[in-house]
């Protein structure tokens, strides 16, 4: 790589080998930029999530990997369990020293990816201090505040904190990137900022295009008979909200509806949940899975379930409504009927929404999909066609390069620095 080539500094505490959340999307964004010829350097944590547990192999004091041409620094930093309160905010709080504390090399931009809001505050503290002629970036995947609010923890000193730190960072950053049009909306009236200083930079789905899967054997070796199989995977957390779905087996199981509920992944909630399932037959828990037996498990599935904690409207895309898409399966969603998650599935025609914190409307809308093969494949095949054309990965990384090119060509007219020419940012590989 030419010693002139642009150099991007990547800071956020997600990153592969992570198999869901953020991390999918900050190890593709940054070798995507890396394939278009940029320098670039990512500062992260250890592998830790869902599961809030360092991964074996991992936990190093420091650790520097090159992972796809991204040279990968990870620090250790406090891994909480459970991830909650105030223990939550101290795994952040470490993490944000340890990479303020780590060299970032002489960068022409910095990224800082949010959630790990406290990182990104010291982060562009240190900005303003030791690189001052540097544009920021921040990436925004979740609404801290927001959050807290359709949690239920919107009250309180730590909240009106979190909200006067989100809105410091967000104005102080030369350009916000948010993952949905109705997130550029909630931070320009949440936070006061001017709508040309947020651009949107849609998600992608992370996975392969689905590769041709032979579905009776796939549902055999899962143990998944003739029932209708209604499928949740990725993070088990507190905006989840699953005990909706335990509830819902629950009552498939007393009127022998036919429906069998699965949840796979990992997370804070997970040993609550299997507590509380304890004796339902119409539930199973499944541990995460590499991508390909994870793409096997989707297709294999009838129905994909993105099932949400009622008053949970604004605060964040689910990440796994991109791998859903990709598998030809229908989703299913109990959501606020107005909220982000909602207005997604309706826009890819992919889908039907339910009220949440309803199992009987739960039950009932998987009982209707698994009955009705014709309707299912229909909105399956819609949200493959979203999947193939919004959520294309290509274009979102273009999109993503090229902001970062008029930043960085801005940053030099405005501080008179000499010319380089064209960047290789502008999404053409090298």
């Amino acid at each position: 790589m030419p010693n002139d080539a642009p150099a991007v500094t990547v800071v956020g505490i997600n990153y592969p080998p992570e198999p869901t959340g953020i991390a999918p999307y900050t190890g593709a964004m940054t070798r995507g930029l890396a394939a278009r010829g940029n320098r670039v350097r990512a500062v992260t944590a250890h592998p830790h999530y869902p599961d809030w547990k360092v991964a074996p192999g991992y936990g190093q004091w420091s650790r520097r990997e090159n992972l796809a041409s991204v040279a990968v620094h990870r620090v250790r930093h406090y891994v909480p369990r459970p991830p909650t309160g105030l223990r939550r905010l101290l795994s952040e709080i470490t993490f944000g020293i340890r990479a303020v504390t780590t060299r970032w090399g002489r960068p022409d931009v910095l990224v800082f990816v949010s959630p790990a809001l406290f990182a990104s505050c010291a982060g562009m503290l240190r900005a303003r201090v030791a690189h001052r002629n540097t544009p920021t970036v921040v990436w925004v995947q979740d609404l801290y505040s927001l959050g807290l609010t359709e949690t239920g923890q919107g009250a309180g000193l730590t909240a009106r904190i979190m909200r006067l730190v989100e809105g410091l960072v967000l104005r102080r950053a030369d350009k916000v990137v948010v993952i949905h049009d109705r997130f550029a909306r909630r931070v320009a009236v949440d936070f006061g900022l001017d709508p040309d200083h947020i651009a949107v930079v849609r998600n992608w789905t992370h996975l392969p295009p689905a590769a041709a899967v032979d579905r009776p054997a796939a549902r055999k070796n899962l143990g998944w008979g003739d029932e209708t199989v209604v499928l949740h995977a990725g993070n088990m957390g507190v905006k989840q909200g699953l005990e909706n779905v335990v509830e819902a087996a629950r009552l498939s199981a007393d009127t022998e509806a036919g429906v069998r509920f699965v949840l796979l992944g990992n997370g804070g909630e997970r040993a609550a949940l299997e507590s509380s399932a304890e004796g339902v037959t119409q539930l199973d828990f499944l541990d995460p899975l590499p991508d390909a037996q994870f793409a096997t498990a989707l297709t294999a599935a009838d129905v994909l379930l993105v099932n949400e904690k009622p008053g949970v409207s604004e605060m964040a895309v689910p990440s796994k409504l991109t791998s859903y898409f990709s598998t030809g399966r229908p989703v299913l969603a109990a959501t606020d009927e107005n909220g982000i998650t909602a207005e997604e599935i309706r826009a890819a025609e992919a889908g039907v929404v339910v009220p949440a914190g309803s199992p009987s409307a739960l039950l009932e809308a998987a009982v209707s999909l698994g009955r009705d093969t014709a309707r299912a494949d229909a909105l399956g095949a819609n949200g493959r066609r979203y999947r193939e054309t919004v959520l294309d990965e290509s274009f979102a990384i273009d999109r993503f390069a090229n902001l970062l090119v008029q930043l960085i060509r801005r940053g030099h007219e405005q501080h008179e620095a000499p010319s380089t020419g064209d960047s290789p940012l502008n999404g053409s590989s090298s």
